[in-house]
């Protein structure tokens, strides 16, 4: 951890709670500041404002006051979830107090290397697969997983040694929050039309995206998606070295697939069928890890090692269990309509589909071509239900079953599907209609599963 000196005895004002304000809170009052923790919960039903105030920081619940802004702030630090619209946030900018999020401070501490993924859809695979490959090495540091992915970034950068690196998620979120956060090697998988509540234009989201490189330097690396012209032309406004991935052979000069292997540069990998998940967003996935491993000077065979017995990651096309010749899939975290997409075309078997969540306003006909190749049919649940359905009948599938919610789902799945088929969870929608998160959605469907079959999860 690097010596910062730049907040002792300042006024620091950390804005909504949860685990990168807990983690922000604690770190700030370690490098001396003069810390405030604002969070709306109310402090009764707030056990994170409690262990806070016990450590001796200031907390302030219930709410947001705007008198809170009549201190002589230095910074404030924002939970990434909180819009710009906030009064608090907006009153703060009005008064030129930088407003940044927990990454930028931690990236301030960091004394080891850093590396951000950001992009719609594989950053938590691509985040993991990198970390991964970069244990491969037996002569650097540890490689630490940390941001967006559920590791606060600023505890990782607290422990992170000077020859570690830390491989963060960094979402538009977070990245409107930065200042000089600056990634040596950063990746870009791949870039939809999503968060458009929070960013008001595809136009802002982007530009929130694009926030990784903006001070990247000639001596670092952006590692870009090439089988899009949109994502080509964005590549031009890095100043870094641009090293592109593609799946669909348009670039020899990174990482790609040729004819089912993959290369980077002019040197062979692997087969991209003995990747151990699913799924042509999943070869996307390891040609950006292996874009960056073999930046980071990662040994092949560690690469292939990885790529070949990496699981996936929990509620990401997740494997949970066979049962009597059905396979179990948890892809809660596909909350929009590319990632379902791309999840069903990762498989040959027939798929049982559990689908639906909160109602953001969109339809659902661009996934009927991927329900018609890929699904016999359809389970369907939330705000989002009927829209679901419409979709199916669109593509043609006859057997579609309403029902309350993903857990009432999977007994239903069952007695339509028989052995050879994949039974999966791939909501296509955000899952706030009925669960605080993705996550306690996909654990509430792998428990369902484990009440069906009477199996314990596999992985």
């Amino acid at each position: 951890m690097k010596s910062v000196e730049q907040y002792r005895n300042q006024k620091v004002l950390v804005l909504g709670l949860a685990k990168s304000g807990m983690n922000a809170a604690r770190l700030l009052h370690k490098l001396g500041a003069f810390v405030t923790v604002n969070d709306k919960k109310d402090f009764d039903d707030n056990p994170d404002a409690q262990a806070l105030l016990s450590e001796g920081i200031k907390v302030i619940t219930g709410g947001h006051p705007l008198s809170l802004l009549d201190e002589d702030f230095k910074v404030v630090v924002k939970n990434p979830g909180i819009p710009y619209s906030n009064p608090i946030v907006a009153g703060a900018l009005a008064k030129h107090i930088p407003v940044i999020t927990e990454v930028e401070l931690a990236s301030q501490i960091l004394a080891g290397e850093l590396i951000g993924v950001t992009g719609t859809n594989g950053k938590t695979t691509t985040t993991t697969m990198i970390t991964m490959m970069l244990n491969q090495r037996t002569d650097a540091g540890k490689a630490y997983v940390a941001g967006n992915i559920g590791v606060p970034a600023s505890a990782v950068a607290q422990k992170a040694q000077p020859n570690d690196t830390m491989v963060t998620e960094l979402s538009s979120f977070m990245l409107c929050g930065i200042e000089a956060l600056h990634p040596h090697i950063a990746v870009l998988t791949n870039i939809y039309s999503t968060h458009l509540d929070y960013h008001g234009s595809r136009e802002n989201y982007i530009k929130a995206k694009m926030r990784i490189t903006m001070n990247q330097t000639a001596d670092d690396y952006f590692v870009v998606n090439w089988d899009s012209e949109e994502w080509r032309n964005l590549s031009q406004q890095s100043a870094a070295q641009v090293v592109p991935f593609s799946r669909q052979h348009n670039t020899e000069a990174g990482a790609y697939e040729k004819d089912g292997q993959l290369y980077f540069k002019d040197e062979y990998i692997m087969d991209a069928k003995d990747i151990k998940i699913p799924g042509d967003h999943n070869v996307e996935n390891a040609l950006a890890a292996i874009a960056v491993a073999k930046l980071s000077a990662v040994p092949t065979a560690g690469i292939v090692q990885v790529l070949k017995t990496f699981s996936g990651v929990r509620h990401r096309t997740q494997y949970v269990e066979t049962y009597e010749g059905r396979q179990f899939y948890n892809d809660s975290k596909a909350t929009n309509i590319v990632s379902t997409e791309m999840a069903l075309k990762g498989f040959d078997q027939p798929v049982v589909l559990l689908a639906g969540g909160l109602d953001r306003g969109n339809t659902f006909e661009t996934l009927a071509p991927a329900l018609k190749d890929h699904v016999k049919a359809m389970i369907v649940f939330g705000e989002t239900a009927q829209k679901m359905a419409d979709a199916g009948k669109l593509a043609g599938i006859e057997t579609i079953k309403f029902t309350e919610n993903c857990e009432t789902a999977v007994p239903l799945a069952w007695d339509l599907s028989e052995a050879g088929d994949i039974i999966m969870l791939s909501p296509a929608n955000a899952s706030w209609d009925q669960y605080p998160n993705f996550e306690i959605r996909g654990d509430r469907y792998i428990k369902a599963i484990e009440t069906l079959t009477g199996k314990a999860e596999e992985n």
